[in-house]
């Protein structure tokens, strides 16, 4: 799939340019949690190296407030306030460059019917109060590091719960898409959906 490396830009700029309602993002931050999370990858990665990718999530779409919005699965720590599961975010959590060298926008041509049926059901598990669990991504670099069948069952999967590349793809999957090919829901990786199959255009700045 077309692949277009972009430099020049601040992470601001790339995602004002290329994101659009519906896009995928992908992330690869520079933080011991997130560099294990990468390094794990290496066993699906094309050259047998680290993942570039450590956190995925979905464009939602430039708000009134003038900043763009995400939905994502993802662990968020604030003064007297912890954010564990689906939630909405501005994409400018996203904008510093040295905790966040690479970024990348999967376009996969989304009409705006279908844009809605996937943030329709984003903001579904918002709604939902859907988790976020650490025990899953457990369960799932368990999976790589024991070269066990990614097609089977996440042995650690819990009711009502979705990490960031999980998430990503429940809600592509009510298009009938398949992000990874062989590999059931509670084991993708970011990694899957960088090297996904489906037709789609894909922009990346990669600083790291």
């Amino acid at each position: 799939m077309p692949i277009e490396i972009i430099t020049g830009l601040s992470n601001k700029g790339f995602i004002e340019k290329y994101a659009k309602p519906g896009c995928i993002g992908l992330v690869g931050a520079d933080s011991p949690i997130d560099n294990s999370i990468k390094k794990m990858q290496k066993y699906i990665t094309s050259d047998g190296k680290s993942s570039l990718w450590s956190h995925a999530f979905i464009y939602s779409s430039k708000r009134h407030d003038g900043h763009w919005w995400i939905i994502e699965s993802d662990l968020e720590f604030h003064t007297k306030q912890i954010k564990l599961g689906v939630q909405e975010n501005r994409a400018e959590k996203y904008f510093d460059e040295k905790h966040f060298p690479n970024l990348s926008i999967l376009d996969l041509g989304l009409d705006e019917q279908k844009q809605n049926v996937v943030l329709g059901e984003a903001l579904h598990l918002v709604n939902a109060r859907t988790e976020y669990s650490i025990r899953e991504v457990f369960g799932a670099l368990y999976t790589l590091l024991k070269k066990e069948s990614r097609g089977s069952e996440n042995k650690m999967a819990r009711e009502n719960s979705l990490f960031c590349s999980a998430m990503v793809q429940h809600c592509y999957s009510k298009l009938g898409l398949v992000l990874g090919e062989g590999v059931s829901l509670k084991q993708l990786a970011p990694e899957d959906i960088a090297a996904t199959k489906i037709p789609h255009t894909q922009y990346r700045i990669i600083r790291k």
